[in-house]
């Protein structure tokens, strides 16, 4: 089914995760990649993106190479510079930052902290944007559940969810949550009020997100990277894994996912 898209009508948008990868194995290292990660964010041309794994550097990286968007978000380490950022990042001349937050995955959300047997401080960042053109609302998260505690993304999503919740607008949640369609934390956040990108969109893709480097593992069929949205207030028109090589390489060890979405 072909998509009639169109980011100029009122309320229709493009919105992408991306996990660049904090730094890289030897051969793959973030600066040798930058340019590739750069090219990919241009190619699907996203009005809203989350990033995972993106410490200062590739945050001083990706604003000074995109000065059309802003961001809102903070490393995990400290609420400032210090470790990776989960940052939301708009287009400023699109939308208009109405207010924002961070909060931790863990027992004390409002201060860098980590709970559940967690082997990372992990962090949520929320931005209240308003489109320009249509003064509608909505709300963009962007997370990253850790990678070795189940009881972390259990309760961590928990806690996601709770702020999904407290929010009367439209919410887009992006994120790589480390976990696979059948897993706990997906069915948390897929009970109620939200839906998976890949199973709301007209035009839908399927497949990896998280390669490795590894073309064997392009062969699983299962995601850990998704997009959530609130069902009853947002269409999906398309869901896209990018998969294709840039100069021949591929930019980071996990595809970037977008997908064009309406505001009802």
């Amino acid at each position: 089914m072909h998509s009639h898209f169109n980011k100029e009508v009122f309320n229709q948008m493009k919105t992408m995760s991306f996990n660049v990868l904090c730094g890289g194995p030897i051969g793959k290292r973030w600066r040798s990649r930058r340019p590739l990660i750069a090219r990919q964010i241009r190619d699907i041309d996203p009005d809203t993106f989350g990033l995972q794994e993106a410490h200062s550097g590739w945050m001083d990286y990706v604003c000074r190479h995109f000065p059309d968007y802003d961001y809102s978000g903070v490393g995990r380490d400290d609420g400032k510079r210090g470790g990776e950022f989960s940052p939301v990042f708009f287009k400023k001349d699109k939308f208009e930052l109405l207010d924002s937050g961070n909060f931790w995955l863990s027992e004390t959300p409002e201060k860098p902290s980590k709970s559940w047997k967690a082997a990372c401080i992990r962090i949520c960042s929320w931005a209240l944007l308003k489109d320009r053109s249509s003064g509608k609302q909505f709300v963009q998260m962007n997370t990253h559940l850790d990678h070795v505690s189940e009881e972390a993304r259990v309760k961590g999503i928990g806690l996601v969810v709770d702020k999904i919740k407290s929010f009367d607008v439209p919410v887009i949640c992006t994120g790589d949550f480390n976990t696979d369609e059948g897993s706990e934390s997906y069915k948390i956040m897929t009970a109620d009020v939200m839906g998976d990108v890949k199973y709301l969109a007209e035009d839908t893709d399927s497949g990896c997100t998280y390669t490795g480097f590894d073309p064997e593992k392009m062969k699983d069929n299962s995601p850990i990277d998704f997009i959530f949205v609130k069902k009853s207030d947002i269409a999906v028109k398309t869901y896209k894994i990018s998969r294709e090589l840039i100069n021949g390489k591929l930019p980071s060890d996990h595809f970037a996912i977008s997908a064009e979405i309406e505001l009802k």
